[in-house]
């Protein structure tokens, strides 16, 4: 059913979901869904969740999200993935990193690998200040704002403006590397202390 329903946003968009088109795909009738899910937000919360820990798999496999690897590497590495599977997953990020539908407010239970992966990501950025790769003095919460954002926009410009390009020669995803070097090197020379 969750495959479904992300089969009818790629093709209709976040907001145009229905379960009346999922129940039309999956050959039943409408009300039948209602024994798996309450309503549509229900639908939504359990795709947020999917997606989530889906990316947070995705980033696990890839050692980003552990302790144990070179931060810099997992910062880098980590990045890469994240950007590559928001790309090849759009309907699934359009959910996640925007807010499309309105009315919709993930559930505590969906939003919980989000916060997770928040928290792995702000420890990297501990660790990266740690190994000498960050100013001493970086203020890492903002850091961590500003990584987010140039990541969000990487995500956000590619999918909007060139969402069939791969993502080894997107026209934005191919900048990633550039991204990440400006921002490491103002967080290496800068301590954002403002």
């Amino acid at each position: 059913m969750l495959d479904v329903a992300v089969e009818v946003m790629t093709e209709q968009g976040v907001a145009g979901l229905t379960l009346g088109e999922v129940a039309r795909r999956m050959g039943i009738r409408p009300p039948s869904l209602y024994g798996y899910f309450d309503g549509k937000h229900a639908l939504y919360d359990a795709l947020f969740e999917r997606g989530w820990r889906a990316l947070q798999r995705v980033l696990e496999q890839a050692g980003a999200t552990g302790d144990g690897a070179d931060p810099l590497t997992a910062w880098r590495e980590g990045t890469a993935v994240l950007v590559r599977w928001a790309v090849e997953h759009p309907a699934h990020s359009a959910l996640m990193f925007w807010r499309p539908v309105p009315g919709f407010t993930p559930s505590a239970r969906a939003y919980e690998p989000a916060v997770e992966l928040d928290a792995a990501s702000r420890v990297l950025l501990v660790r990266l200040r740690d190994a000498g790769h960050l100013a001493a003095g970086v203020d890492v919460d903002r850091a961590y704002r500003t990584w987010t954002a140039l990541v969000g926009g990487i995500i956000s410009q590619q999918l909007s403006n060139a969402p069939d390009e791969p993502f080894e020669t997107g026209a934005f995803t191919a900048v990633l590397p550039d991204v990440m070097d400006m921002w490491l090197g103002h967080h290496r020379s800068n301590p954002s202390a403002r």
